[in-house]
């Protein structure tokens, strides 16, 4: 698509709310030239010089340092992911070939089985990458990634483990985060034959499914398995300010995540989790008119606490995908408005500011007091994969 196109495109999104009543409009008017921001911001990403083991992943506004990361770090896969999506949204192929040589640099991480990360940081990138060259290597990796994170499935729990650390305390940790990592699973059955991943993928759908989320539909963001029972030991948090508290990137994940496990299976169990958890996001009684979320729906000092972009688009892009399969306006009226309320000088970085991100206040880890109201990587990623989907969904339905 042409910038032209583009910017039409995006405007257009403008017009769609603008047209809605007072109430259904929650969000607040662009009050920037839209297209030349964004039309910087690619640049700024294109420009950003490739260096193994220095993938950009946050800006920090008081040190003015970019936080540069391994591939080994679990969003090494975002930024090449960035890159390819901008190509598919502009056409210039100066896209394509940096998301080649920014893709190639995670490649080692595909026998890397000390982590569940595999979909984060293989399916990002090479899976973006196979899209647009139909590469016999992508694929390869793709399947090698995935026999490598199987490694990391128990039988017994139903699921895959997510980390290693903390192993004091935690026999078996599953994070709600580890949903996004099935999509790698499922791909490489496709690509292989091999019905293995889908079925891994699959069971530990079922057992998030059964034991992660609370009767309000909210989501718990760690649950630590007993390894001889196979029992759960503890439901916990790790990112959110309490254990019981509605972390929003975690209820991101998991919207997004049972969106994208029904695109596989057509299980109409993983599309009732979806909609039951969009339901609970969106109707939140804490979720502030322009759909940003706080970091956490239970933060002790809304409304004065940080916003998520990342969890807003991480939603977005999962209600488009969900819109299409139960035509409920909600869903598709709450991307809209996302992608809306982020085309403001409020979210979008200064066209001058010389980093490689699109846009400003994520929120990283709280327990950390890392990244905390900053740009990251994967807020970008999910933004513009929101995009995209949008831009498809009005070409199928003109």
């Amino acid at each position: 698509m042409n910038r032209t196109n583009l910017i039409i495109f995006i405007l257009g999104f403008t017009c769609i709310v603008a047209c809605k009543s007072k109430e259904e409009n929650k969000a607040s008017e662009p009050t920037t030239d839209v297209e030349a921001l964004l039309k910087n911001r690619y640049a700024m990403l294109a420009a950003y010089k490739a260096i193994a083991n220095a993938f950009p992943r946050s800006y920090n506004h008081k040190t003015k340092t970019i936080h540069k990361v391994p591939s080994k770090d679990w969003t090494s896969g975002f930024f090449p992911g960035n890159l390819w999506q901008i190509y598919e949204i502009t056409g210039d192929e100066t896209f394509m070939e940096k998301a080649k040589v920014w893709t190639a640099l995670v490649e080692k991480e595909k026998r890397n089985g000390g982590t569940h990360d595999m979909g984060f940081k293989i399916y990002c990138s090479f899976g973006n990458g196979l899209k647009h060259t139909d590469s016999v290597h992508y694929k390869q990796v793709i399947i090698e990634s995935a026999k490598t994170l199987s490694t990391r499935y128990d039988e017994k729990i139903g699921s895959i483990r997510s980390w290693d650390f903390n192993s004091d305390t935690w026999q078996f940790p599953v994070i709600i985060d580890n949903m996004m990592n099935l999509e790698l699973l499922f791909e490489a059955t496709k690509l292989s034959g091999d019905s293995l991943y889908h079925d891994i993928a699959f069971k530990h759908a079922e057992t998030t499914m059964k034991n992660h989320f609370r009767p309000d539909n909210s989501t718990w963001h760690v649950l630590d398995y007993d390894t001889i029972s196979g029992q759960v030991r503890a439901r916990v948090t790790h990112q959110g300010i309490h254990d019981d508290s509605a972390w929003a990137r975690g209820q991101a994940w998991a919207i997004n995540g049972f969106v994208m496990v029904y695109r596989y299976t057509k299980d109409e169990r993983f599309l009732n989790r979806a909609k039951a958890t969009a339901n609970y996001f969106i109707n939140h009684k804490h979720l502030p008119e322009d759909g940003i979320p706080y970091w956490d729906f239970d933060a002790p000092n809304i409304p004065n606490e940080s916003r998520d972009v990342s969890a807003a688009v991480i939603v977005a892009s999962g209600l488009v995908e969900l819109y299409q399969y139960t035509h409920d306006d909600a869903y598709i009226n709450y991307s809209r408005q996302v992608v809306n309320s982020l085309k403001s000088e409020q979210y979008i970085l200064p066209a001058d500011l010389d980093i490689p991100f699109i846009l400003d206040h994520s929120f990283g880890d709280w327990s950390h007091k890392m990244e905390m109201d900053e740009p990251i990587v994967y807020g970008d990623y999910y933004f513009l994969q929101t995009i995209l989907r949008l831009k498809n969904l009005e070409t199928q339905n003109p």
